[in-house]
């Protein structure tokens, strides 16, 4: 069975697209199964490069076609029966131009949506925003988590109480990191953070005193030790798909703290403090909480470890594995 995975061109300086993990499942499928990666030609903008796309991509079908990515609109020329659409999250629809907002809900995600055999989320808090923007048979749409990353081990490190490193990762808006610092604004700590910070997010660690490094466009492996060399993750974000980070502070050993809303809650299980990220005494007061408690600090890292075991590799390989041959034989 020749499974043919249809992904959009990656943009420079994108490390943690939530597509790259997608070469795990692949990396990890069964023989029965043979996976095949075909990249857009061009990136997804302007009208001509998309229609170029999408008829690109009607040539190079397989038994099943996996639409991963924000290039929905390929879907409009597979074939209905054998093709599976991924939704990663529906950001989209927080567009400020209400128009534009409507604009992509017709065409990325209702038409793509109806234009699929299967739909497939990857969280229920993305399955439920879906199903509130798109009129479709609740059944049709399967929740499968994504993996966390191989690379991601177990690496215990002595908390440091004094003067603990928090990691940030990601600096677009919904990743919050103002509030954050405003959170931490006279908290003895370092704040290391993975992107690339615009002006206002650099005067807003400065007016808040607020140490930190910044790296951007890493490695998986210089990610990797970005974890191992934290005390404490620090993801409150205001809109997430899913939350991949959350799950690999668990792997590596590193107490959470991450938002109250949508997938947040639903992939920390009960092994992170939870906060409303638009509250910024909540963030403060749930740092300083997981700083100053010792039990409750290595409780959250406990239950992390087990918690984590849920976004295996192999566990959610064997998911989609079952799912491609359904497919196949329907």
């Amino acid at each position: 069975m020749k499974v043919v995975f249809f992904q959009r061109k990656p943009r420079p300086n994108k490390n943690f697209s939530l597509e790259i993990l997608f070469e795990q499942i692949r990396a990890h499928l069964p023989e029965s199964i043979k996976p095949v990666k075909e990249i857009a030609h061009y990136y997804s903008e302007g009208f001509f490069k998309r229609l170029y796309i999408s008829l690109e991509f009607i040539f190079k079908q397989g038994d099943v076609n996996h639409v991963t990515g924000d290039i929905t609109f390929v879907t409009y020329f597979l074939k209905k029966r054998k093709t599976v659409l991924t939704i990663l999250d529906l950001g989209l629809m927080n567009h400020p131009n209400p128009i534009l907002r409507k604009i992509l809900q017709i065409f990325w995600v209702q038409i793509p949506v109806k234009r699929a055999g299967y739909i497939t989320t990857i969280s229920a808090a993305t399955k439920t925003e879906l199903l509130k923007f798109v009129n479709v048979d609740e059944k049709k749409v399967r929740v499968l988590y994504i993996p966390v990353a191989d690379l991601m081990e177990y690496k215990p490190k002595v908390f440091n109480t004094e003067k603990p490193t928090i990691l940030q990762i990601g600096t677009k808006e919904n990743k919050n990191l103002i509030r954050l610092a405003e959170a931490l604004n006279g908290v003895n700590c370092k704040l290391s953070i993975v992107g690339v910070l615009t002006l206002g997010q650099k005067e807003a660690l400065s007016q808040n005193n607020i140490e930190y490094s910044n790296v951007v466009n890493i490695s998986n492996e210089e990610l990797k030790q970005q974890y191992e060399q934290t005390d404490l993750l620090a993801f409150v974000s205001t809109y997430e798909g899913f939350g991949m980070p959350i799950v690999e502070a668990q792997i590596v050993g590193r107490p959470v703290i991450t938002s109250n809303l949508l997938s947040m809650p639903e992939v920390a299980g009960d092994a992170a403090h939870l906060i409303d990220p638009y509250n910024v005494e909540d963030i403060r007061k749930g740092v300083l909480e997981i700083i100053s408690d010792e039990t409750y600090r290595n409780m959250l890292v406990e239950k992390g470890r087990v918690n984590a075991e849920r976004f295996s590799v192999e566990t959610i390989t064997a998911q989609y594995a079952e799912m491609y041959k359904q497919i196949f034989k329907s």
